[in-house]
């Protein structure tokens, strides 16, 4: 049998590499005779440049920019021919900021990636939105490429209060806003409301912060506000496509890159996998999209994750035949204590029903 393997990260425990290499070590075990296809996926959260680095080469270049809270911090964008890619986490990412301080963190290391970029001769960034840390609207990438504005943009949502006056720079820049996520900046469905507490604001804190996005919007663009992706990684996307940006969805842009449609063609069986499958995988995550993938090229498609928090019917209509719990197979404390090898023996379980050897 042809296997294609393309799982998402496994958040906390493994990149998304690393889990298609434990996938890939496992199922040989049980099957050694079958042909494997190693494609990890990202939908533009963290992991985004290290996949697509791997599937297209290019250049990566390292540069320090300011952390969430000030703090110098390092990272990478990948500069492939004229394109560069940037994953926002890695300046304003949940793992920086601890779930704690998200009305103050700031988003301003994103602009400087963006400026990075531009000085390395890009002409056209994708940004790969989502992992992030922050609630600011992009107010601080806006301040890092020249905006100014009656009061701060890089002190994070605090200094958005009272907000009247936005001075945006002239951003004559072929932009890219690569999210997994279609949520508006504010309101029910917004970044705050939905995100805001796995960030670590408190449920009193929600509507306040809310508030302080409704005024950068209204200080900027409320119709930008409405679109699609406005609300992606605290509001970064509001930003960006303030700047002009189109929004593409980050598995889309990610599987072209890895000519995934072409490569489930040639395989018999598709197995994906992330975290957590839950009924959220809908919104753009990999498991859905993969899944969407396999089921265009007529391929039956199995997740492998953490926990599996859907029943069978919710998971046909992901598009998905079977999905299996890591949890549940090997215990949470050896998923926990030894993630890949737990990852290994779980597809070497998955192979003894799927593989024909």
């Amino acid at each position: 049998m042809r296997i294609l393997i393309a799982p998402d990260k496994f958040a906390g425990t493994l990149t998304a590499v690393e889990a298609a290499d434990a996938i890939a070590a496992g199922w040989r075990r049980r099957a050694p005779d079958d042909e494997i296809d190693l494609a990890p996926m990202a939908d533009g959260g963290p992991g985004f440049v290290d996949v697509l680095h791997a599937a297209l080469g290019g250049e990566l270049l390292a540069v320090t920019v300011r952390g969430p809270h000030g703090e110098p911090t390092p990272a990478t964008l990948l500069l492939h021919h004229h394109t560069a890619y940037v994953e926002a986490a890695q300046a304003c990412g949940l793992h920086l900021t601890g779930g704690e301080g998200a009305e103050s963190a700031s988003t301003y290391g994103v602009g400087e990636l963006l400026l990075a970029a531009i000085d390395a001769g890009a002409t056209r960034i994708v940004v790969g939105l989502g992992g992030s840390g922050t609630n600011d609207g992009g107010a601080g990438l806006l301040a890092a490429v020249g905006a100014t504005a009656d009061r701060p943009l890089d002190a994070g949502a605090t200094g958005l209060s009272g907000i009247r006056h936005v001075e945006l720079p002239a951003f004559d820049l072929d932009l890219v806003a690569a999210t997994d996520v279609d949520n508006p900046l504010t309101g029910l469905f917004g970044a705050t409301k939905v995100f805001g507490p796995q960030k670590g604001i408190a449920e009193d804190r929600l509507p306040v912060l809310d508030g302080w996005l409704e005024e950068l919007a209204a200080a900027t663009d409320r119709r930008v506000a409405l679109e699609k992706g406005a609300g992606a990684a605290g509001g970064l996307g509001f930003a960006l496509l303030l700047l002009g940006a189109t929004r593409e969805p980050g598995i889309e842009l990610v599987a072209h890159a890895l000519r995934l449609p072409e490569r489930a063609r040639a395989a018999d069986l598709v197995v994906t996998g992330e975290g957590a499958f839950d009924y959220s995988s809908r919104g753009g995550k990999v498991p859905y999209g993969v899944a969407e993938i396999a089921g265009a090229a007529l391929r039956p498609c199995v997740v492998l994750a953490g926990q599996v928090h859907v029943g069978s019917r919710e998971m046909r209509a992901l598009g998905v035949e079977s999905a299996y719990s890591l949890v549940d197979v090997v215990g949470e404390d050896r998923a926990f204590a030894d993630p890949a090898g737990a990852l290994s023996d779980l597809a070497e379980r998955v192979a003894r029903t799927w593989s024909r050897e």
